[in-house]
């Protein structure tokens, strides 16, 4: 943490202070300079510029610039201007494998965990037949689960029930309509949750 004799070869190859933006370079900049008296004893031995950083990199610092031109230098091309039909063949090839790999994966199927409340009209109704009931509703793409009577209050239980359904096959509309069309069991159903699975 302490400025060396790199820091000072580094900032007498600076011609000018960096510009304003680049706020980290011109802090360091100002903090180099203010060692302007101090700087032949900072620690270190002052090399090349170029001499700085890794070892395995060739110093290019000190090099004289070609003056040939290199516009015409495509770094990411190929050296082929066209692609070789061998080339070609072989990514038609993957190509139709990815895409017959792709059309074999099963598509996912959307489904949903819902609990019901059935609630039944009062205390007197058969609540082991409106069970009955409910869980003769069959659709495809509708399991029923588990089930229990909850208190709601003065002796009157209502049917808990879960059940998981396809999202594309079965809706809670269509829940509701059916379960309420047991009229002489059912007075209405909410549905008291609802999870994507």
């Amino acid at each position: 943490y302490v400025p060396s004799q790199a820091d000072i070869a580094v900032f007498e190859a600076i011609a000018a202070p960096p510009p304003a933006e680049l706020f980290h370079a011109l802090r360091w900049y100002n903090h180099i300079k203010s060692y302007e008296k101090e700087k032949a004893s900072l620690p270190g031995v002052k090399k090349a510029l170029g001499k700085y950083g890794p070892a395995d990199v060739e110093d290019a610092t000190g090099a004289a610039t070609d003056s040939k031109d290199d516009d015409d230098i495509d770094l990411f091309g190929s050296d082929d201007e066209e692609e070789s039909e061998e080339a070609k063949k072989l990514r038609e090839e993957r190509l139709a494998q990815y895409e017959s790999k792709k059309s074999k994966k099963p598509a996912v199927v959307a489904k949903s965990s819902i609990l019901l409340d059935v609630k039944p009209w009062d205390d007197e109704t058969d609540m082991a037949k409106l069970e009955e009931c409910v869980r003769s509703i069959q659709a495809d793409g509708l399991v029923w689960g588990s089930s229990k009577l909850v208190p709601v209050g003065y002796g009157i239980k209502k049917l808990q029930i879960q059940c998981v359904v396809e999202d594309d096959k079965v809706g809670t509309d269509m829940l509701e309509e059916r379960i309420t069309a047991f009229e002489d069991y059912v007075q209405s159903m909410d549905v008291a949750a609802f999870n994507k699975i």
